[in-house]
């Protein structure tokens, strides 16, 4: 992993158009028995019938996706007796999942909310999903999603663990650049990380206030993307073992190569991720460049409307020349949370909401989505050139991108504490109280306390 009248869109994992990416290592099969109490209400309902209702039904519904209240109203108008109220929520970590978090301890949550791969351990893990295996049509439905998605969603576990989610979409990552301003100081799209910090000098030489990108302290997704493509998983797993590896060789590479455009005033660093800000210094032509998901390209379209045309895309400058590896910045499902009393009805419209070709289709239009259906790989829309940048077939580059991501990565059971620690660290280094390289053996140290903490295997 689209966002308030905002944005973009949602997060994770990629996908060859019509094809298997490959399934990221989650297999959390174990993890209700080593949490202790916590999934007591989240395994009550595995297993459980999935009744229908017996009269009409109304769910609710967050979500930071644009456009999304046209597929609702689609769904609504076909479905009288099932009708879906929208609440457009921020995206991120200290937007929707905070909200959702508060109103699961309430007891106030909605019935369906959007959480992506990375977040879904660590909201089944505190009791706040709903396994929704049991309901109509659900099992069946795993050969319509491309196969890593599904796994994402029931933990690795063939299904058998039950199914906490509805695959959404996907985030593999490339590089969005101003061609214009590429072109103007005679620059190609950097093929290599050291030939993008020479297009940095060189933009910033030709003009102070221009920076080459900025580097956000709310998006800890994001720089976990970079992280990916640099093979760098932040946990490992050996059956009940949890080992956490946010502090390795390969992550200090990704981080020191960033200080240092930190420290050389390169990037800016005071625009936050979507915020007016950050789309007035893209309006005004002050940042350059986006290393961003697939949905991306909504986000700079719809917030950078004095650019039109003066986008590309290409592919990830890689670590060494040659290289052909991705990182991948997001992906959503649609999950039934815990206080939802039509857990059936909740899970009929999350399947149809990911895999009806007018939802598909008004997703991907509207806010970006790079679907997770296999029949959503098939849109015109990802096969047809882009006004807005410059007519390119933008996505042949996120097709590519997208069988180049690392299917090795593993996610932890505690991200939503993994991600707060890399961002409250991220703040501090840019504001030059530490160093990037700081934030990764602080958010280790930390990583490995939430663990123990939720009474997890950790070791040394």
């Amino acid at each position: 992993m689209a966002v308030r009248k905002r944005v973009s869109v949602t997060r994770r994992r990629s996908v060859v158009r019509g094809g298997v990416a490959g399934g990221v290592v989650l297999v959390l099969a174990a993890l209700t028995a080593c949490s202790g109490g916590s999934d007591d209400k989240a395994d009550a309902a595995a297993g459980a019938a999935c009744e229908p209702a017996s009269g009409k039904v109304s769910l609710d519904y967050w979500s930071w996706v644009p456009g999304m209240q046209k597929a609702v109203d689609v769904w609504n108008g076909e479905n009288p007796d099932i009708q879906v109220k929208l609440k457009t929520t921020p995206s991120g970590n200290a937007g929707s999942y905070q909200n959702l978090s508060n109103a699961l301890k309430a007891g106030k949550a909605p019935d369906l909310g959007q959480i992506e791969y990375d977040s879904l351990a660590s909201f089944r893990l505190k009791g706040g999903l709903i396994d929704i295996a049991k309901c109509d049509g659900v099992e069946e439905a795993g050969s319509k999603f491309v196969d890593w998605t599904w796994s994402q969603v029931d933990f690795g576990a063939g299904g058998e663990d039950g199914v906490w989610a509805v695959p959404q979409d996907t985030g593999p990552m490339a590089l969005f650049y101003r061609k214009d301003v590429f072109d103007k100081l005679g620059l190609a799209a950097p093929t290599t990380w050291e030939e993008y910090e020479a297009a940095a000098r060189k933009i910033k030489a030709a003009n102070k206030s221009q920076y080459i990108t900025h580097f956000s302290q709310t998006d800890p997704n994001w720089f976990t993307g970079l992280l990916w493509q640099n093979k760098a998983p932040m946990f490992e797993r050996n059956g009940d073992k949890w080992k956490v590896t946010v502090d390795r060789p390969e992550s200090r590479e990704v981080a020191d190569y960033w200080q240092k455009l930190i420290d050389d005033k390169l990037v800016a660093t005071d625009l936050q991720g979507f915020s007016p800000a950050l789309y007035k210094s893209w309006n005004d032509g002050e940042v350059v460049t986006w290393i961003s998901a697939a949905w991306g390209y909504s986000t700079i379209r719809d917030n950078a409307k004095a650019t039109a045309g003066k986008w590309a895309v290409a592919p990830m400058p890689q670590w060494e020349k040659g290289q052909k590896q991705a990182g991948n910045w997001g992906g959503s499902t649609t999950a039934v949370l815990k206080d939802s009393q039509h857990p059936a009805e909740a899970a009929k419209f999350a399947l149809w909401l990911n895999t009806d070709a007018k939802a598909l289709e008004i997703l991907n239009q509207e806010g970006g989505l790079y679907p997770a259906a296999k029949s959503g790989l098939e849109l015109p829309a990802l096969k047809e050139p882009v006004d807005f940048y410059g007519k390119q077939p933008i996505f042949d580059v996120f097709a590519q991108a997208s069988g180049n991501v690392d299917t090795d990565f593993t996610w932890g059971p505690t991200m939503t504490d993994t991600y707060r620690f890399l961002s409250d660290g991220t703040a501090k280094a840019t504001g030059g109280g530490s160093t990037l390289g700081d934030v990764l053996k602080d958010t280790d140290s930390q990583s490995t306390e939430s663990l123990r903490k939720q009474s997890l295997d950790v070791t040394d």
